[in-house]
């Protein structure tokens, strides 16, 4: 059997008071409950040792008797004995003794299932929790119970995410088709309603889950509704003034760029941003960096030219 430390579980000292334990648990619980990890069994197996813990040292009694026995065992292991060799059995539950559990057999049966939320050495050392095991009320037929939600996650080009997009996917021999809204972003959570796992004891089908990942572009930076880009400006156009193009996600645009400006600079074109998730028809806005670029094919005329220039600059009081 393996020992368990409540204590590193919970990430508390030894010491930290009832309100301390009972403030950690609340915390880690509103990070790590299932209802807010749908599908995910790692968030769930950490919850449900979480619970376990808190069960223990949020009660005088059994802290008390799991402290006795977490300085035996500690000392035990500093002599370099194997676990197994432990005496467990000086440590086994009183007849009668059970352990206590806050949450009622339905509710862990509404987060756990069939199976049983507390490990064997809690029912070892602490005897089963009072209550009848989920499943198991006498006289009463099985409770029905919503089926677990499943998340799946989702990639998607940032035009698919612009313009929308559908998706046909394989899930538990089902074949489903899912459409994802314009403006989506990575994080999105989009949900199917009813396309989870199936509920049991007629209970209803929880819900899928597609989990957004917009993909990198080789051209725009994404940040919420507003998008990025770098455009080459040729240094006779920045000095000058002129025009110049922009790409964006459904046609080119013309910018005018103003005489003197600088590398770096940026303009702000208004709307012409990724749609806004619920409302397609806001848009963010795209803002344009210049980029400074050599024109293509200077002459030897034209170097010269800009070299009696620059010249003539350098020797200007």
């Amino acid at each position: 059997m393996e020992f368990k430390d409540y204590y590193e579980i919970l990430g508390v000292a030894p010491e930290a008071d009832k309100k301390v334990i009972k403030q950690t648990f609340r915390k880690l619980a509103r990070k790590y409950h299932p209802d807010v990890n749908p599908g995910n069994k790692k968030a769930e197996e950490t919850f449900k040792a979480m619970n376990e813990a808190y069960q223990v040292l949020s009660d005088a009694e059994q802290r008390k008797k799991y402290d006795a026995l977490r300085d035996q065992y500690r000392r035990w292991q500093k002599t370099g004995n194997r676990q197994q060799d432990f005496d467990w059995q000086s440590w086994s539950p009183q007849p009668g003794e059970r352990g206590r559990q806050s949450a009622t057999p339905e509710d862990l049966a509404d987060l756990f299932g069939s199976e049983m939320p507390y490990s064997d050495f809690f029912a070892s050392i602490f005897g089963q929790p009072r209550g009848r095991a989920p499943g198991n009320r006498k006289g009463a037929a099985p409770r029905p119970r919503r089926g677990r939600d499943v998340e799946y996650e989702v990639p998607l080009t940032l035009e698919e995410a612009f313009h929308g997009a559908e998706r046909q996917l394989e899930m538990d021999g089902r074949r489903l088709k899912a459409r994802l809204p314009p403006g989506v972003r990575t994080g999105s959570r989009v949900r199917l309603t009813g396309l989870g796992e199936p509920g049991q004891n007629g209970g209803p089908a929880g819900d899928l889950y597609l989990i957004v990942q917009v993909l990198p572009h080789e051209t725009f930076e994404r940040e919420g509704d507003d998008l990025h880009l770098d455009v080459p400006v040729d240094i006779f156009t920045a000095i000058a003034g002129g025009e110049t193009h922009l790409p964006t996600l459904e046609r080119r645009l013309a910018l005018k760029i103003p005489p003197r400006t600088n590398a770096g600079q940026s303009f702000r074109v208004r709307g012409r941003g990724m749609p806004h998730l619920g409302d397609p028809n806001t848009r963010g806005d795209l803002f344009a960096r210049v980029r400074l670029v050599l024109p293509d094919s200077l002459t030897d005329q034209e170097v010269n030219r800009i070299r009696e220039l620059a010249s003539a600059r350098l020797s200007r009081p």
